[in-house]
């Protein structure tokens, strides 16, 4: 959980940096964002620390690996009585080496093999959308040195900027309808990638 809380930290540091240097609009636009971003961390975390994402004592789960467009995320998929729920959750390296294994509450805490899973969002009763790619059924060998590059903070960090390429595109909005030239386009540019990059961490990616 400490990738995406630093990550938010980044996404207000990057709005309060601006704030100074925008005219009423902007500051308004970037006061907005603040808000936003507090209330959404806050909510995600809080159902992360305090959900159980519909799953409960004695199901057997696997981790699967769900690629969407340019968003990668972790997804638990949890059997019982012919029963299949998939849960969405934070990654942790430790994911990496998960075989089907039984699950445990302990509180509002989710163990698997011995080690927390944080939910990142409700179960849903269809798979995740997109391409969905299993763990290996035995422990793979290589996992600790594929946990070791997947858990960089640069890594994550491109892998969820990747979809900030629309950020430009939010500027030359913002200028065409609010004005403020060169400035306000460079400053709700980098906003905005900011942004989407904040919100790609907080949903929980996964830089497997």
């Amino acid at each position: 959980m400490a990738y995406p809380v630093v990550v938010t930290i980044g996404a207000l540091a990057m709005c309060f940096a601006w704030a100074p240097f925008g005219d009423m609009e902007l500051r308004g636009l970037l006061a907005a964002l603040v808000l936003i971003i507090l209330g959404y961390t806050g909510f995600r975390v809080g159902y992360a620390l305090r959900g159980t994402g519909g799953v409960y004592a004695g199901m057997t789960a696997r981790r699967i690996r769900q690629q969407f467009r340019l968003v990668s995320r972790s997804w638990l998929e949890c059997t019982t009585d012919g029963r299949t729920l998939w849960v969405p959750v934070y990654f942790d390296p430790a994911l990496l080496m998960l075989t089907r294994a039984r699950v445990d509450i302990a509180g509002r805490a989710i163990h698997i093999d011995g080690f927390r899973v944080y939910p990142a969002g409700r179960s849903r009763d269809s798979e995740p959308v997109g391409r969905l790619v299993d763990n290996p059924s035995r422990p793979d060998p290589d996992a600790g040195e594929l946990a070791a590059t997947a858990t960089r903070w640069r890594r994550r960090l491109l892998l969820d900027a990747q979809s900030a390429v629309v950020a430009p595109f939010v500027g030359l909005f913002w200028v065409y309808v609010a004005g403020g030239g060169t400035l306000a386009f460079v400053a709700v540019t980098v906003v905005a990638g900011t942004t989407v990059t904040w919100l790609n961490a907080v949903r929980g990616s996964d830089p497997s």
